[in-house]
């Protein structure tokens, strides 16, 4: 069958199935993804679908891919990142906490949801799990802690957090904001700068 190309309106795209399947899975879990709902959800055809993936399970691996890439790739990228003490460094990693775009939070409590269901996705979090912490251990070591010290350090770190996401702790920015020098100085052993906590600040437009 002839098409125009680039002419895929009749049956939407495949970021937004992909969009539409994120929706779901962050309001009802895994279970609320199925094809049917998501084409009413849509307004498109069953049957367009297939268009972009082959069955319910391509779908679901590329939800995965996605938290996958932000996720722990953006937490990855923000540990290497440059910095003056580990305490910017710290900061870095805490602009994850504070920017969506960077690191989507009801993202991952619905997958560390759905991992209570599924080994492969409890492999896929483990892993993921795995691999921020050994940045962040990295990232403390660069910065002239040893090998025990620096993973203990990024473990204290990283559950923190971790556990502000599995008790979907709400907390107001500015509160937030005002606790994270103390933060640092508990996780580093440093205090951030004045000159540091200034262009964190900046980027989260607070001041």
């Amino acid at each position: 069958m002839d098409e125009i190309a680039g002419d895929t309106g009749w049956r939407g795209s495949i970021d937004g199935w992909l969009e539409a399947a994120y929706d779901a899975l962050l309001e009802g879990g895994v279970d609320a993804v199925k094809i049917l709902p998501l084409a009413k959800r849509l307004k498109l055809s069953r049957t367009s679908f297939y268009w972009f993936f082959r069955d319910r399970e391509e779908l679901l691996a590329a939800l995965i891919a996605r938290w996958r890439d932000k996720n722990t790739g953006n937490l990855i990228r923000q540990a290497e990142a440059y910095a003056e003490s580990i305490a910017e460094a710290t900061l870095n990693v805490f602009d994850c906490w504070l920017d969506r775009d960077l690191f989507d939070a009801k993202f991952e409590f619905a997958i560390r949801s759905w991992a209570l269901q599924s080994e492969e996705i409890l492999r896929e979090v483990q892993a993921a799990d795995n691999a921020r912490l050994a940045a962040l251990g990295r990232m403390f070591e660069r910065f002239g802690h040893e090998p025990v010290a620096a993973d203990v350090r990024a473990r204290t770190l990283y559950l923190v957090q971790i556990g502000y996401i599995s008790m979907q702790t709400e907390e107001d920015l500015d509160l937030r904001l005002k606790r994270i020098p103390e933060y640092v100085a508990i996780f580093t052993g440093t205090a951030p700068e004045p000159r540091e906590m200034d262009r964190f600040l900046a980027r989260h437009k607070a001041g």
